[in-house]
């Protein structure tokens, strides 16, 4: 599925995955990180990230102090440096890319400083974390962003009755 096409269902779905998703958030399964992560698991085995990166592309992640260390030691910049070159804060007081796309993404996908990336990039885009019902909102706004996190929600309907 393209990109264009994926967007499209997935905004079409929206409404269906929000309800599932508050049902799930009520009526908890006992063994709901377990599946989540069998879930989480198949799908990835599915998903090339590397062809798509719309993650990269269209939004940014948080970057913490450690984040933010890290980097700066690998481009050899003081925090302070590297924070006026790459980063802003944003509207909760957290430092956040300044521009997208990421400018750690490569023209082939491939992100320049995977190692060292980010601890929200990651963990994006969060599918396959403890106490899942806990981020319902990120879910739904992530499956307008990532086919992944669309495919993980679209499985868990089917595996998952609440």
């Amino acid at each position: 599925m393209d990109l264009e096409e994926y967007f499209a269902e997935a905004k079409l779905k929206q409404k269906e995955h929000k309800k599932f998703l508050e049902r799930l958030k009520r009526k908890l399964p006992k063994n709901l990180d377990q599946k989540m992560e069998e879930i989480h698991d198949d799908v990835f085995s599915r998903v090339d990230c590397l062809s798509c990166a719309n993650c990269c592309k269209t939004t940014g992640p948080l970057f913490t102090q450690k984040d933010i260390e890290r980097l700066s030691h690998v481009f050899r910049l003081k925090p302070s440096q590297f924070i006026e070159k790459y980063l802003r804060i944003d509207e909760d007081d957290d430092y956040v890319l300044q521009q997208t796309p990421c400018p750690f993404l490569a023209s082939d996908n491939y992100c320049l400083v995977y190692e060292d990336r980010p601890k929200a990039c990651r963990e994006y885009p969060h599918t396959n974390r403890k106490k899942f019902h806990q981020i319902n909102d990120l879910t739904i706004k992530n499956t307008l962003i990532c086919p992944a996190a669309y495919e993980v929600v679209e499985q868990m309907q089917k595996e998952i009755k609440v």
